[in-house]
């Protein structure tokens, strides 16, 4: 367990963050849920969720400093991760939402389904199939995991593509670029698999 890594949860009113929490104090995380953009910068980790529309999310962000919190976490290497609509948020747009900017931490937009002939949201356990080797995926190749959503990221640079689902379409379920991954589900509610991927996570950010 690495107790001694402190990892910050961004608190922006718009995540799953109680259950986020509580998984990575499961696996051995030193966690501190905040809404101050200073904290993230002490952190030697951040773990961004989400929950609802790109354009709310965004907004949340920038109303507290933290997209400026999170792009400067990027950029100085600590280790990153995502989960659900962050997924979405830290590429550069949305159809969700027309003219509003992401983190644009990666290049590339998101999209709606255009299953016809399946329910969207995409809501329930679907498996990830990993297309590109990364430490946080490690072992979780054919799991499955909870996701609820929409809309999914395209990246411009298909080497960020580190994890794809099929739902009537073969989508973007995780994306890595550098210090940063995010996926698309929800791994605080993914049972055994979702621990371990936060538990990957926390060795990756031990290692970087």
């Amino acid at each position: 367990m690495l107790t001694s890594l402190s990892v910050a949860i961004v608190d922006y009113d718009a995540g799953n963050t109680l259950s986020v929490t509580r998984a990575l104090e499961r696996v051995g995380a030193g966690v501190e849920l905040t809404q101050d953009p200073d904290r993230v910068a002490f952190a030697d980790a951040v773990v961004l969720p989400g929950v609802g529309a790109f354009g709310d999310c965004m907004r949340k962000l920038r109303d507290r400093g933290m997209d400026e919190a999170c792009g400067e976490a990027f950029v100085s290497g600590k280790p990153f991760l995502g989960v659900c609509v962050a997924l979405q948020v830290v590429f550069e747009a949305s159809e969700e939402s027309p003219g509003v900017e992401g983190l644009g931490l990666m290049p590339g937009g998101v999209v709606r389904f255009m299953a016809y002939d399946l329910k969207v949201p995409h809501i329930g356990w679907n498996e990830l199939s990993v297309v590109r080797d990364h430490p946080v995926l490690q072992g979780l190749d054919g799991e499955a995991f909870y996701f609820v959503h929409s809309y999914y990221p395209v990246p411009e640079d298909s080497g960020d593509l580190i994890g794809e689902t099929d739902y009537g379409t073969r989508f973007c379920s995780a994306a890595g670029r550098e210090n940063l991954v995010a996926v698309q589900f929800h791994p605080e509610k993914s049972s055994r698999a979702g621990l371990k991927l936060y538990e990957n996570f926390l060795a990756w950010a031990g290692s970087v």
